[in-house]
């Protein structure tokens, strides 16, 4: 599985999209993408990435778009 598949797998299954629904998604533009939804995507992310954000890099997690340039900041290339 590539990075990219990885990714979107993660945040059709914690924040409960469809996959064309991925590059549209900001925080807090849906729902579930809530302060909860966004530490679950985080905690995920980390754990898949094998990576540690940093706070000002989670606050910046601001969107599905903006979501990659924060992982190329740790090596991971989606």
């Amino acid at each position: 599985m590539t990075n990219l598949e990885k990714y979107d797998q993660l945040f059709i299954k914690d924040l409960r999209v469809k996959k064309e629904d991925l590059e549209e998604l900001k925080y807090r533009g849906i729902r579930s993408w809530d302060s909860m939804g966004h530490m679950d995507l985080v905690t995920d992310l980390e754990e898949t990435f094998d990576i540690h954000l940093n706070t000002a890099d989670v606050m910046d997690f601001s969107s599905y778009e903006k979501g990659k340039e924060v992982l190329k900041k740790y090596g991971v290339i989606i």
